[in-house]
């Protein structure tokens, strides 16, 4: 993974540079929104899905991602031939179908779809379990100080099903990261791949555990 940055002095637009999958990235940020900021967390896993391709193969998988933010990890994603959706507030997705489409048409073999999620609303009518069954639920920095950390348990809870697995990378900063982590629990195993302790930044695979079995890495329904 490479990145370099592109100043905005004669265009109208600055964006930055990033290497996976061996092809550049361009990311717009929009440092008016929180939520269209690239995030450390983001990079992370990132780095992990292009280093781990083969073990968790994402080609013709079906993938969303939350809180998708620039669209980096949606990208990088897609770029490794996932079929991904991706899903932010309504306030964040102009910017991020703009990264998505520029990066992705022409260059991939599926194009995200990008769309609004707002965590536990209308979970059953936007994403019918019947008909919505993901093989990862792939997520970065989702975890932080707000208000709406059990709406964001409950999405997880019904996006994910018996065959699903979650890649979720984090940054822990305050007390509600970690309480979180132990409500997480409760309803889902969960195995540490990654720890660095010098960004603070733990990378996660999580099931189900009403499945009763662990789910093989790179093996999950098609």
């Amino acid at each position: 993974m490479a990145r370099h940055v592109v100043p905005s002095l004669i265009l109208t637009e600055a964006w930055e540079g990033y290497i996976f999958a061996g092809l550049e990235i361009r990311i717009k940020e929009s440092t008016d929104l929180y939520g269209a900021v690239l995030w450390p967390s983001a990079m992370v896993l990132c780095h992990f899905l292009d280093a781990n391709r083969d073990k968790y193969n994402l080609t013709d998988k079906n993938v969303i991602e939350l809180g998708a933010g620039t669209g980096l990890v949606t990208i990088v994603s897609s770029m490794l031939g996932a079929k991904v959706t991706s899903t932010d507030l309504p306030d964040v997705l102009s910017n991020l179908r703009h990264n998505v489409l520029r990066n992705t048409k022409g260059h991939c073999k599926y194009i995200p779809q990008v769309t609004e999620l707002i965590w536990g609303q209308e979970l059953e009518q936007r994403f019918p379990r019947a008909t919505h069954c993901f093989d990862y639920i792939l997520a970065a920095d989702v975890v932080y100080a707000h208000p709406y950390l059990e709406e964001l348990m409950d999405t997880f809870d019904h996006l994910c099903q018996e065959d699903t697995q979650i890649l979720w990378a984090m940054r822990f900063r305050l007390d509600p990261e970690n309480s979180f982590v132990e409500r997480f629990q409760k309803r889902f195993h969960l195995e540490l791949l990654y720890d660095l302790p010098s960004l603070s930044i733990r990378l996660y695979r999580a099931w189900r555990k009403d499945k009763g079995t662990t789910p093989y890495s790179g093996e999950a329904a098609a």
